[in-house]
């Protein structure tokens, strides 16, 4: 099952002014990490196309997130694999095949949409079980490449990407990620592979961006 966490979001974006002097570690983010932090300025998101927060996020903030970013930092997103069974690997692997395609700006809310229905991320409630009212849309692979085709995507070489050593490259790394990084909700924002940003503690868009940002490049 997905934990869901309480956004605290209402998030207007808010003029973005530095805030890092408010922020202090074990409130607004934690070190998931005892590595040394990524060599480049980066911000990944992980999180599930099942889950109904992180379609809120994709829908009504993360544009404005990742337009607002440093230059310097570069984004990602993974997927979580909190399922662990046949048809959940294979909803993961299907953004391993999106990013390799360089669709997502097509196939990641299409993918939301076919899982949890178009209405999902306005306003449906967080503890809506969609398996509770109806049998999902998705329950094979079969079902994921008619997505893709409805979208108008090539599916010939869908079996190919998918199985592929690059694609099951990503599910190994996501899932060692997810487990070294104590990822227990979604969505949860990781910066340089070493920090997490504790979304329950943000007030609004422009200091999450905030935080984001001085996590990324100044933060030591």
């Amino acid at each position: 099952m997905i934990k869901h966490i309480a956004l605290a979001l209402t998030l207007a974006v808010a003029p973005l002014t530095s805030f890092a002097a408010q922020f202090v570690e074990g409130q607004h983010f934690m070190t998931v990490s005892d590595k040394a932090p990524s060599t480049s300025p980066k911000l990944t998101e992980f999180y599930s196309f099942y889950c109904h927060n992180c379609y809120n996020m994709e829908t009504q903030f993360l544009g404005d997130i990742k337009a607002n970013l440093d230059k310097r930092v570069s984004f990602d997103s993974k997927h979580v694999d909190f399922m662990n069974s046949d048809i959940g690997t294979e909803v993961m692997r299907s953004l391993g095949v999106i990013q390799e395609l360089g669709v997502e700006d097509k196939m990641v809310h299409a993918m939301f949409s076919a899982i949890q229905g178009e209405q999902s991320g306005h306003g449906h409630s967080h503890d809506h079980d969609h398996s509770a009212h109806e049998k999902p849309a998705i329950n094979t692979r079969d079902d994921i490449k008619k997505v893709f085709a409805d979208q108008g995507i090539d599916i010939s070489k869908y079996d190919e990407i998918a199985d592929g050593k690059t694609v099951s490259g990503k599910l190994d790394l996501w899932r060692a990620q997810q487990r070294e990084f104590r990822i227990q909700s979604v969505p949860t924002f990781i910066v340089n592979d070493k920090y997490a940003v504790n979304l329950s503690q943000i007030r609004t868009l422009g200091e999450l961006i905030d935080l984001i940002n001085y996590l990324a490049v100044e933060h030591k």
